[in-house]
């Protein structure tokens, strides 16, 4: 008897999903908790896994088709595995096995580019989305498969020397924007049309903070199990200044404003889906090593696909650093409904004036863009200072001064 897949179910904040990548076709083999499917939606790729062992009867909603939450989107016959299933299931892992052999033999694979793509969900997405060909890439993983480390290391990897082209032809290539991309380019345009932004700049001495991390950095990895990072001073400075200007920890909500009790810290972090901005939680309750480990396992979630919708839902504020890109100095765009955002930058070695003295310095320009309509300039500026002072003398974060 066939049984209905259904879409997970969505929260209130996701209105619907797109079908993104259907891993398994009607009449093959699947194993339970399997995942046969990929939905994405405009915050997270949601997989979707078999109930039991069997095999899909019905795909009902194809690759690029809108689901909603909980919708029905193909049918499923447990244990009803088809003996061509079954045959193209032994025959595959025998080819994966032989492959194993093979390469531990020093010879080279039998499994070709593509197939190995093809078991390999994860690796399929990201070579679709990178646009590069399997082919093209040296697989790492027992018989050769590919991983989505090999993915990402051959995209790191320096272009090689264009081709001549002769004259005339020009290449295009289209692609269709994920729903990440277009919800990201939907919120980024909102808020540059429907709030009053306006951007401050300051620059902060990063020297003290440079000296008492490279004094405690081996004391504290050893006692706390994480690295002392500059992230860490950041978001404990950024949640001493919200304290001091709640209307900096707002959000407008109609005609009314809405001053938040608490301080929910957004760290922008760069996946291969795009910009996305999990929350780190009550961090006026949170120390510098539980600062720095959440940052650290929202990164791994991110590079592996596996934020989900709750890790990036609300905050009261938003840090971003474009200095990991190598960015000197930008201009953040407000990650709406907050009311402002803070943009670190490369640190820059640069001659600075000191009691009439010329000395270099290890300088970091600060952005902080904010909603016009809420925040005074007065307020942003002092903000902004704060966050210098803290940093330049960490002591004050500890002092509580």
């Amino acid at each position: 008897m066939a049984t209905e897949i259904k879409a997970p179910v969505f929260p209130e904040s996701v209105a619907d999903g797109t079908v993104a990548t259907w891993h398994k076709q009607p009449g093959e083999a699947v194993a339970r908790d399997e995942v046969i499917c990929d939905i994405e939606t405009d915050k997270v790729v949601l997989e979707v896994v078999a109930p039991a062992d069997g095999t899909i009867a019905q795909i009902i909603k194809g690759e690029g088709d809108t689901v909603l939450s909980d919708e029905v989107i193909a049918t499923f016959e447990a244990g009803a595995v088809s003996g061509a299933a079954q045959t193209q299931a032994v025959q595959s892992e025998q080819k994966v096995e032989q492959a194993a052999a093979q390469t531990e033999a020093g010879a080279a694979p039998v499994v070709e580019r593509a197939q190995v793509a093809d078991q390999a969900p994860a690796v399929r997405k990201a070579l679709t989305e990178t646009g590069i060909n399997a082919a093209d890439v040296s697989g790492s993983g027992r018989g050769g498969r590919i991983t989505k480390e090999d993915v990402a290391n051959h995209q790191a990897k320096p272009a090689a020397a264009p081709l001549s082209v002769a004259v005339g032809e020009r290449i295009e290539k289209r692609v269709p924007m994920t729903r990440l991309r277009k919800r990201v380019a939907e919120r980024l345009l909102a808020a540059t049309q429907e709030t009053a932004m306006l951007t401050t700049f300051n620059e902060v001495n990063m020297k003290p903070i440079m000296e008492m991390r490279a004094q405690y950095k081996d004391a504290f990895e050893k006692r706390h199990g994480a690295r002392l990072g500059f992230m860490s001073f950041f978001v404990k400075a950024a949640t001493e200044a919200l304290k001091r200007y709640p209307a900096v920890n707002a959000s407008i909500d109609g005609e009314d404003i809405v001053y938040h009790g608490y301080y929910d810290i957004g760290v922008a972090v760069s996946s291969e889906r795009g910009l996305v901005v999990p929350v780190l939680r009550d961090t006026d309750r949170m120390n510098y090593a539980e600062v720095e480990n959440g940052i650290r396992a929202y990164a791994a979630k991110a590079r592996d696909g596996k934020l989900g919708i709750e890790d990036m839902t609300g905050g009261t504020f938003t840090i971003t650093n474009g200095g990991t890109f190598g960015s000197l100095l930008s201009t953040p765009i407000l990650n709406t409904p907050q009311t402002a955002i803070l943009g670190m930058h490369k640190i820059q070695e640069r001659p600075m004036a000191v009691n009439g003295q010329v000395e270099i310095l290890p300088m970091m320009y600060l952005a902080m863009s904010y909603d016009h309509r809420l925040i005074d300039g007065k307020e942003a500026v002092g903000f902004l200072v704060t966050i210098k002072e803290l940093l330049e003398e960490p002591a004050r974060l500890i002092l509580d001064l």
